[in-house]
């Protein structure tokens, strides 16, 4: 038995999907040559976190497996490789993530795997966005860090989670005295999560936000998306089961809506 042997597999996927090649670009600069790619940096970073890492000095633990891998950064280059990326237009990575995201769903045996809401299967072509805030610790003083509304300290981050594969698509860090309902938070990380679905999969959009999302701005914003295209349907959700579920789209229905809740 070896401890991490399955994060060969991790890394060479990130390899052949093109998640190393991909932030690798975005980070290049003209007459820079790294001594260690920074693709491979972020992608080693990520491997070292699926093996169980919880700290930048835990990137050793990969260093058994240079051979297969290649060599790994030190702490301070990865240090380093992190402080280019927070340097780095925020454009220009969500780009080269949204282009490995592409090639990924591209790949996937059967399409697109099917959401299901309320023991009902959706539409295949319907991509659900689940938009939610979290509150994070923070144990000492940190930049942003504040007082939450549940009386602890840190932060309280928001993110949009594509429900049919279980992705992050999307995350703001705000401090934790940010508020919950915040419109223009859910507004701007909604933009941001689109842009990383595949255009094909852009047709059909279910956007589920919990209580904090239901505001003026919110809904008036997602029934603005009819300008541009879609078309937004909203509820409110103390509705019955029974009317959730006649407002979801059946199967060779509502093509190129999105819908709002």
């Amino acid at each position: 038995m070896i401890a991490h042997a399955g994060s060969v597999a991790v890394r060479l996927l990130a390899d052949r999907v093109g998640l190393t090649e991909t932030p690798s670009r975005a980070l290049a600069r003209r007459g820079f040559v790294p001594g260690h790619d920074r693709g491979r940096v972020l992608v080693a970073i990520a491997t070292m976190l699926v093996a169980g890492g919880e700290a930048i000095a835990d990137i050793a633990t990969l260093r058994h497996q240079e051979q297969v891998l290649g060599p790994v950064a030190s702490p301070a280059t990865v240090w380093r490789t992190l402080d280019e990326l927070a340097e780095t237009p925020a454009k220009r990575v969500a780009a080269a993530r949204a282009k490995a995201r592409a090639r990924v769903w591209g790949l996937l045996p059967g399409g697109l795997p099917a959401a299901r809401v309320a023991d009902t299967r959706l539409p295949t072509n319907l991509v659900v966005l689940d938009v939610d805030a979290t509150i994070m610790i923070a144990h000492s003083e940190k930049e942003q860090a504040a007082r939450t509304f549940k009386k602890t300290f840190g932060y309280h981050p928001i993110g949009v989670w594509c429900d049919n594969t279980g992705e992050l698509l999307a995350a703001r860090l705000r401090p934790g005295n940010a508020g919950s309902n915040t419109a223009a938070d859910h507004t701007q990380v909604l933009t941001e999560a689109i842009a990383q679905i595949p255009p094909a999969y852009r047709k059909s959009l279910l956007v589920r936000v919990d209580g904090a999302g239901y505001s003026h701005e919110l809904l008036d914003w997602l029934t603005r998306l009819e300008n541009i295209g879609p078309v937004a349907e909203l509820r409110s959700p103390d509705q019955p089961r029974h009317s959730r579920r006649r407002l979801l789209p059946d199967e060779g229905q509502h093509t190129g809506q999105a819908s709002g809740a």
